[in-house]
């Protein structure tokens, strides 16, 4: 029974099928009948069909005729122009020749300016600010008047002092006419000489006294200078720190600090090893310095070399050195750093080459050296010194024309040309023979337009 079942399933989705596929093809025909039947929609539809069959041709036109034209165009340029190195043309590189000349060695450092002198004025007798004669910030003279203070205890001590040296004087006076008379009588030997000597006793103690006072009015004078408090150098003044009225003592806070401007001074350090060299360029003549102020534009200042400490410092290695320089502008201000440059020797008859032609292989350091025939030898090669992007360098001879750039192109013996000559061989009509062949990309756009009247759609009208 179930076999019976399964057999007229089947036999159900056969027949199902059928008609669908009868169902299909009767629509497919009766389609096809009415487009037939409207000429105008035909018409159209073959038009549509004929232009993307041309529109084929065309791209396949473009594409031919802008390959074939851009491919020749950028290869002739790229060959002729260029000659690179997979033409087996030279490479170009920019040369440089060995010189032979005396190179100054240069140290650098970095230096802070200082003044040559710079005096802390304090008072040395305590006493109160009467007036003040100066501002700050101003240039003064040496011996300029700064402070005034009150003198009038100073000038009663002087008084006293005074007044005591003319008492003393006038026992003295007196002393010496007792004396005189004390010979007479010892002549005449009315007294003893034991009085006579009494009496030399006593003028010589009072000449003693007399010169105790006159040094008491001297010192009384002394202390009186000191209420007039002056500049002891020429420079500027800081700021003051007192004011009138205030009270001033020794050993207590700073008056005013006067630092002197022109000249000045500027401290630095340089390596120990250039101390040998430094001395012989003083014993010959004095050494010049030169420092670099920051900012823009920089500038340069010359002085001269005026002190050189007597001890190394042996935790840094270094010397501490001074130099002194002309300051009539106030170009150099106390505290501020500088970079400094001293040139203590020169390297006679140095080879010397731009630094961009040292290359660097696994050997050590290398140049490339451009024999008659434009091959390229590698050379190797010691470096003594780089200064002002010259190296100077041993191993080579003077003369000598090397790799500067596009070393990284060149190989042992390769050829290479200096681009200074390469820009000569006719670049520029090489270039246009590239712009003449990539035209042939507009011409191929031109040739794969349809120009076939009927393969445009038909009017609907």
């Amino acid at each position: 029974m179930s076999e019976s079942k399964s057999r007229f399933f089947s036999l159900g989705k056969i027949a199902l099928v059928g008609v669908l596929g009868a169902v299909g093809a009767g629509a497919w025909w009766w389609n096809g009948a009415k487009t037939d039947s409207k000429p105008g929609v035909n018409a159209e539809a073959k038009a549509e069909t004929q232009a993307k069959g041309d529109g084929k041709n065309k791209g396949e036109g473009k594409g031919e005729s802008k390959g074939e034209s851009k491919g020749e165009s950028k290869g002739e340029r790229k060959g002729e122009g260029k000659g690179g190195r997979g033409g087996g043309g030279p490479v170009t590189v920019t040369t440089a020749i060995v010189k032979q000349q005396n190179m100054p060695v240069t140290v650098t450092a970095n230096g802070s300016v200082t003044a040559l002198q710079a005096v802390e004025v304090r008072t040395q007798v305590a006493s109160t600010v009467k007036s003040i004669h100066v501002a700050e910030g101003h240039t003064v003279n040496k011996g300029a008047l700064l402070f005034t203070l009150d003198a009038r205890g100073e000038e009663a001590n002087l008084k006293r002092a005074e007044a005591q040296a003319s008492k003393t004087r006038s026992d003295l006076a007196n002393a010496d006419r007792t004396l005189k008379r004390q010979r007479e009588l010892f002549d005449q030997k009315f007294i003893s000489q034991a009085a006579l000597d009494t009496a030399i006793n006593a003028a010589d103690l009072l000449r003693g006294q007399l010169q105790v006072d006159e040094a008491a009015v001297e010192s009384s004078k002394v202390s009186r200078s000191f209420t007039e408090i002056r500049s002891p150098l020429a420079g500027r003044t800081g700021a003051i720190n007192v004011r009138v009225g205030t009270l001033v003592q020794p050993n207590t806070a700073v008056l005013v600090t006067v630092s002197q401007l022109d000249p000045i001074g500027v401290a630095f350090s340089l390596p120990e090893r250039e101390l040998p060299h430094v001395q012989r360029a003083l014993a010959r003549a004095a050494l010049p310095v030169t420092v670099e102020l920051a900012g823009t534009p920089k500038q340069l200042l010359n002085g001269k070399l005026t002190f050189i400490e007597s001890t190394i410092d042996t935790a840094s290695g270094t010397i501490a050195m001074k130099a002194a320089f002309a300051n009539p502008a106030n170009t150099l201000w106390p505290g501020m750093f500088v970079g400094v440059s001293v040139a203590p020797r020169v390297l006679a008859d140095a080879l010397v080459v731009p630094v961009e032609a040292v290359q660097t292989g696994p050997e050590g350091k290398f140049i490339y050296a451009i024999l008659d025939e434009g091959k390229v030898k590698r050379q190797p090669i010691e470096v003594e010194l780089i200064e002002a992007r010259l190296a100077v360098v041993k191993g080579v001879a003077a003369g000598t024309r090397v790799v500067v750039e596009g070393a990284q192109n060149v190989r042992p013996n390769s050829t290479v040309s200096d681009s200074a000559d390469a820009k000569k061989i006719g670049g520029p009509g090489e270039g246009k023979e590239g712009r003449k062949g990539g035209k042939g990309k507009g011409e191929g756009k031109g040739e794969g337009k349809p120009k076939d009247e009927s393969a445009k759609p038909a009017d609907k009208s």
